[in-house]
C-alpha cells in the first residue's frame, strides 16, 4: 500500500536521488530537459509515492510546454525504485496524476517514451509534433485529456515561459 501526495520542495532531493538511481547518467542531457529549464514543474500533478514506513518508493512529475500555442502536460520522468518496481507503482502514479490533470482542466498530454507500455494507458503517437533533437520521432507520444484535444495541434514542442 503506498500513499500518494503532492512533491513537495522538500521532496526534491530524495525524488532527483530515486532518478539519479533509475535513470543513465546524463539523464538531464535529453532533449526534453531543455524544455524544463527554468521552468517550474506543474506542482499539483507532481506526485511522490511511499509506502507505509514513509519511505520513497516512486515518483512522478509534470511540465507545462507549448506545441502550437497551445499549452500542453509534458509528462515525465516517472520511477519507481528498484526494489519496488514489479509492483504497479508506475502505473498507479500515472493513472493517479493523470486524473488529477483531467480534473483540473488539462486538455493534452505528451511524453517521450516506449509506445508499447505507455499504449495501455491511452498513449498513441504523435505524428507531426516535434520534439527538440535528437529524439527519436517514434517515441513521441500523446493522450486526449478532453476529447479532439491533439486534432490540429502540430509542429515543435517549445518551452511555456
Amino acid at each position: 500500500m503506498f500513499a500518494f501526495a503532492q512533491e513537495t520542495p522538500e521532496d526534491w532531493w530524495e525524488v532527483e536521488a530515486l532518478f539519479d538511481l533509475c535513470f543513465a547518467p546524463g539523464r538531464t542531457a535529453l532533449s526534453s530537459y531543455r524544455l524544463r529549464e527554468d521552468v517550474p514543474q506543474v506542482a499539483e500533478l507532481s506526485r511522490v509515492a511511499r509506502d507505509g514506513d514513509g519511505i520513497l518508493a516512486g515518483a512522478i512529475r509534470y511540465w507545462p510546454v507549448r506545441v502550437a500555442r497551445k499549452m500542453t502536460l509534458l509528462l515525465g520522468p516517472v520511477a519507481v525504485h528498484p526494489t519496488r518496481q514489479g509492483e504497479g507503482l508506475a502505473a498507479e502514479l500515472i493513472r493517479h496524476s493523470l486524473a488529477l490533470a483531467t480534473a483540473r482542466g488539462w486538455e493534452r498530454v505528451m511524453l517521450v517514451g516506449d509506445e508499447p507500455y505507455y499504449r495501455r494507458f491511452g498513449f498513441t503517437r504523435l505524428d507531426g509534433v516535434v520534439m527538440p533533437p535528437p529524439t527519436n520521432p517514434h517515441r513521441v507520444l500523446g493522450l486526449e485529456l478532453r476529447p479532439g484535444a491533439w486534432a490540429g495541434v502540430t509542429g515543435p514542442v517549445e518551452r511555456a515561459y
